[in-house]
């Protein structure tokens, strides 16, 4: 699936990629929405060159639709995704089918390599080795709540399992991660093939950098919704590991939700006792304090995370049952 937009300047490129696939029994959906551009056009040549290219247009609607229609067209027993400004390597399909097959998974991603180098941030590499990263079960568990952890350019997805899902949902915050954390609440499986298999343009222009529904806050509402609907099941609020900005926003969002905040937990001895949107600061000793709850460690970046993550289990608690870690 191939939703494009106005993509005439890169979509050829994208298409060759597929073109030069070593696995060639694939069919591309490309779904136009709406371009006003030379996308219809380059998309009618590629369908006259290549069999394998079908194009579909619609009226200009937005990426969930354009996904849910290619989704509903999918005829394969794997779905694959792609964006018109990103490039595959050769063998992308050949390796991730085999790598599905062999393993017995719902889905796979790949690593991939994030372009232009030229305008990589430090930020942006630390991202980019994170999800990179995500090769194992384990790894993709622990930091699941932390960000999506598969880059969606570079899903492959049994079909009937996407559609078992209800596939895309438009719910104001990204598509792709409330998708895995549906299939994770299902008890599907998923990590990386562990190999570079997409050049991910992070232009600052595409739609992840652009549109509110892939805002801070938008993941973060997604990350408290999912939570809802599966860990603090049972629980009586949540119990914050760190009283910085990061968790401060994610108590706001957990009361936004309804969802009771029982305490912050502090390594910060300055900051124990205070009270911060009405709970208490504590310290990693006071824990069983704030009673039946589900503990979030707040922490934004990697080592910050990893101190919180010891701290929590020198407490006591189980990651994954007790204790999440939550960007």
């Amino acid at each position: 699936m191939l939703p494009v937009r106005d993509g005439a300047a890169t979509l050829d490129r994208a298409l060759r990629s597929l073109a030069a696939q070593t696995f060639g029994a694939f069919e591309a959906i490309v779904v136009d929405d709406g371009s006003r551009d030379d996308t219809p056009a380059l998309v009618h040549e590629w369908e006259k060159r290549d069999p394998r290219v079908r194009g579909l247009r619609t009226e200009p609607a937005g990426i969930v639709s354009a996904l849910q229609l290619g989704l509903a067209e999918a005829r394969a027993p794997l779905v694959a995704r792609m964006d018109a400004d990103d490039v595959c390597r050769p063998e992308r399909f050949e390796i991730q089918t085999a790598f599905l097959r062999r393993t017995g998974l719902a889905g796979c991603g790949a690593q991939v390599r994030m372009t232009p180098s030229s305008r990589l941030t430090p930020r942006g590499a630390e991202y980019e080795a994170w999800v990179n990263a995500m090769t194992d079960w384990d790894a993709v568990r622990a930091d699941l709540f932390v960000e999506c952890p598969l880059a969606h350019p570079t899903f492959l997805f049994w079909t009937h399992v996407l559609q078992e899902a209800g596939g895309y949902r438009d719910r104001g915050w990204p598509e792709d991660y409330d998708l895995l954390l549906r299939l994770w609440r299902a008890g599907h499986r998923f990590v990386a093939a562990p190999q570079v298999l997409l050049d991910w343009n992070q232009d600052g222009a595409r739609l992840s950098r652009t549109h509110p529904a892939y805002s801070i806050d938008a993941f973060r509402a997604c990350r408290v919704h999912h939570l809802c609907k599966s860990l603090l099941a049972g629980r009586d609020g949540v119990a914050i590991w760190g009283a910085g900005p990061t968790g401060k926003r994610l108590a706001l969002e957990c009361l936004r939700q309804g969802v009771a905040v029982r305490g912050f937990v502090e390594v910060d001895s300055r900051k124990i006792g205070q009270t911060i949107h009405g709970a208490p600061v504590r310290d990693a000793a006071s824990v069983s304090a704030c009673g039946k709850v589900l503990h979030l460690g707040a922490v934004a970046r990697a080592a910050g995370r990893q101190a919180v993550r010891s701290a929590a289990r020198r407490a006591g608690l189980m990651e994954g049952v007790d204790f999440v870690a939550v960007a």
